[in-house]
């Protein structure tokens, strides 16, 4: 071996060790501090809160948090709000004819006032920005800022500052378990959720992942709405079974709070900024299948409103 080889096997040696950054081997290795989050609180002038989560995108979520907030504001006399946290794709605007209704007023010392619509007040991304189609392209921490705000700089009393503030807070969740769920589940006292699923099995997958991020955070599940569950033939009135049965359903080991079947006006009363629950009350022209949607709907109100 020549003398420069040598030299460069003997640097090797010399360089190659395990502590590359020469810190002191004194003790033990120094510990990255952290910082431990905030103890969880309840939601400035709300009594209960109610999350509904799907962990599946186009399930009819949204369409079901609504109509849950306002059946539970008809049925049971409740002082219902709904809080729209999707961030990047919120629908409340559109499905409570909110759309043009501006931005909200603030209260004297900064806080958001809902709008109200149909008797529900209820605040989102959406009033906030300049028009509908105008995307949300934000990263984690400005999402996470957004969705703090959302939570505690709202005054669910509305103009007054003497109001009662809400009885139930309904929260529609963006679909995943991304930022938004663990913010929720690590920041506020969450009374219970709503799962939302259609028959598939690639949507109840996804539901199933939605369950077990919420059980982590130690939120119970209240149970989960079967959206879209079978279709109601209007010549014979018979059910067909579109997406499938409900059994699949009951492999998530979650209660089955009721199955909504799939109805056209549903859709066409949400895109005109009505929620079914007040359609189907002032008329009955969906036969059989809107009979069938209004009582899933009450038995489905009627447990959450006794789980919490």
């Amino acid at each position: 071996m020549t003398s420069s080889a040598r030299r460069l096997f003997s640097t090797w040696r010399a360089l190659h060790h395990d502590n590359p950054l020469g810190l002191p081997k004194r003790g033990e290795p120094p510990v990255m501090p952290r910082r431990s989050l905030p103890p969880k609180r309840g939601i400035p002038n709300v009594k209960r809160v109610v999350a509904v989560a799907s962990g599946k995108g186009g399930v009819g979520k949204s369409t079901v948090a609504v109509n849950l907030a306002y059946t539970l504001t008809a049925r049971h006399r409740a002082r219902v709000g709904l809080l729209d946290l999707d961030i990047f794709g919120p629908s409340i605007p559109k499905l409570l004819g909110l759309e043009a209704a501006g931005e909200p007023h603030l209260t004297s010392s900064g806080a958001l006032i809902p709008l109200t619509n149909h008797g529900l007040p209820a605040m989102s991304i959406g009033f906030l920005l300049p028009g509908p189609e105008r995307p949300v392209t934000w990263r984690g921490l400005m999402v996470q800022k957004a969705v703090q705000q959302l939570l505690f700089d709202v005054d669910w009393r509305g103009a007054d500052p003497d109001g009662p503030g809400l009885d139930i807070l309904v929260i529609d969740m963006p679909p995943g378990t991304g930022d938004v769920p663990l913010s929720l589940g690590q920041l506020v006292n969450v009374d219970g959720a709503v799962m939302v699923s259609t028959p598939q099995h690639v949507a109840l997958a996804d539901v199933r992942k939605g369950i077990a991020a919420f059980q982590t955070l130690s939120i119970p599940i209240i149970g989960l709405v079967l959206n879209q569950s079978c279709f109601f033939c209007p010549s014979c009135n018979t059910p067909h079974h579109l997406f499938g049965s409900s059994d699949a359903s009951r492999s998530l080991g979650v209660k089955l709070l009721g199955e909504l079947p799939l109805m056209p006006d549903v859709s066409t009363s949400g895109d005109a900024g009505l929620p079914y629950a007040l359609f189907s009350s002032c008329s009955n022209t969906s036969g059989a299948a809107g009979y069938r949607w209004q009582e899933a709907m009450f038995g489905i109100t009627k447990q959450v409103w006794e789980a919490i």
